[in-house]
């Protein structure tokens, strides 16, 4: 039978660049193919032989054990890794990597032990905006980047990047800058030598940043199953997968929870009645605190709602990408070996066959009742099956403290006038950020 039969636009001699080019990017030429040719569709993507693309949830079902990745389209990150592209590194090494991960990441006692800092993080940002906001609009992905780096900091490095935090973050933002650039085409200062140079050299600060981290780890004979780089050296990790995790745990976490609550407050400004049932909400759990503990997290459900349906229509990461090992069949179709099977988040999240009127914002889909009728992929903004986000979970309680701390505090409004465009950019970004008027709001 092979892969002809699956629909799809016919090949183009660029290799499909210039569709993808047209439409916007990957995740608007996907909603553009699914919504003419139906739930699965071939097409042609840079770097691989065969591309098929699947937005239906149930039968994503068939391609959930997928457990590796097309080595091409996460070839701009091997830079950034001396132990083998963590991205692409074979699931016979992968899975116990991603075990010790879960077992930090995922767990409670790993999420209290940070959430201080992050809470002490937060307010210091609502400080500022409450110092200068009534001045000026804030740009909500900007500073909630910086906020979420500063976080992730803390949490891979703990303490020890706290003596000199801003030249963690310099040299990070660096790094992203040069490779993401040279992903996206897009322009950065200086000459390509100069740009690599500098890319280089932060690179090797953050490493020795690592490499201090690992020792203070070793010296006081210490573990802790809570912190990331005292489980890896329990498990006795080599330096260079110690480093390579602390980058990739930085990578994946630093644009991510950042955009996910800059596209919630932006939904919010334009919703003022479900804001205010968040803030009633807030009022109700957390009285005059300013700040909520970990466990009241659990406690705020419409407002985890509300984070659920943001992104539904803005997932962060808005596609993923597995490869076949084995010839697949996914409904009437064979995918052959070797084939990309592209997992397009944002086309899955707005096929209206499980998401009636899908441009709408309304987090009432997500009651217990609503989500128990539809299939268990209808909803993935952080991926599925053996390759899905590890930080899952800790992203989230960041996204909800972060939400919980800045709307309890503050009335948000749109900047009139202000247009707010989503591109990609290895996230899904605001193109000329996301504008926001912020006030005070009166006490509960």
């Amino acid at each position: 039978m092979g892969d002809t039969r699956i629909p799809g636009p016919e090949p183009r001699p660029d290799g499909g660049v210039g569709a993808i080019t047209a439409a916007g990017g990957l995740h608007q030429y996907q909603l553009r193919l699914h919504a003419e040719y139906g739930p699965v569709v071939r097409f042609q993507l840079p770097g691989t032989a065969t591309a098929v693309s699947v937005a239906d949830p149930v039968l994503l079902e068939a391609t959930a054990h997928l457990n590796e990745r097309p080595d091409q389209l996460f070839e701009f990150l091997a830079p950034l890794c001396e132990a083998g592209n963590l991205q692409v590194i074979p699931a016979a090494e992968h899975t116990p990597w991603r075990r010790l991960l879960l077992s930090v990441f995922a767990g409670r006692p790993s999420h209290e032990r940070h959430f201080a800092a992050f809470a002490a993080l937060t307010t210091e940002l609502a400080d500022g905006w409450a110092a200068h906001a009534a001045a000026e609009p804030v740009e909500l992905q900007k500073d909630l980047t910086a906020l979420t780096l500063r976080m992730i900091c803390e949490y891979a490095l703990g303490g020890s990047a706290a003596a000199d935090p801003d030249s963690v973050i310099t040299a990070f933002e660096d790094v992203l800058t040069e490779y993401l650039g040279r992903l996206y085409e897009a322009p950065v200062p200086g000459t390509q030598e100069e740009r690599a140079a500098r890319a280089e050299d932060a690179l090797a600060h953050l490493r020795a940043t690592v490499d201090r981290v690992v020792a203070a780890h070793r010296s006081d004979g210490r573990t802790d199953r809570s912190d990331l780089i005292g489980a890896l050296v329990e498990a006795g990790a080599e330096p260079a997968r110690i480093r390579d995790t602390v980058m990739v745990t930085m990578l994946a976490a630093h644009h991510t929870t950042g955009v996910a609550v800059s596209w919630t407050l932006h939904l919010l400004a334009r919703h003022p009645d479900v804001a205010a049932r968040v803030t009633g909400e807030l009022d109700r759990v957390l009285g005059e605190r300013a700040v909520p503990d970990y466990p009241d997290l659990r406690r705020l459900t419409y407002l985890d709602m509300v984070l659920k349906e943001s992104m539904r229509l803005y997932p962060p990461g808005p596609y993923g990408a597995r490869e076949t090992t084995d010839a697949l069949t996914v409904g009437d179709y064979e995918i052959p070996a070797g084939a990309t099977v592209f997992y397009p988040f944002w086309a899955v999240h707005m096929n209206p066959e499980h998401w009636p009127e899908p441009e709408r914002f309304d987090p009432e889909r997500f009651t217990p009742e609503e989500t128990a009728k539809r299939p268990r992929l209808a909803h993935i903004p952080f991926g599925i099956g053996p390759r899905s986000c590890e930080g899952a979970n800790l992203a989230v309680a960041e996204a909800q403290l972060v939400l919980a701390v800045l709307l309890k505090r503050f009335r948000f409004r749109p900047v009139p006038g202000h247009e707010v465009v989503p591109v990609e950019r290895f996230v899904l970004w605001a193109a000329d950020d996301i504008r926001m008027l912020v006030s005070p709001r009166a006490p509960a």
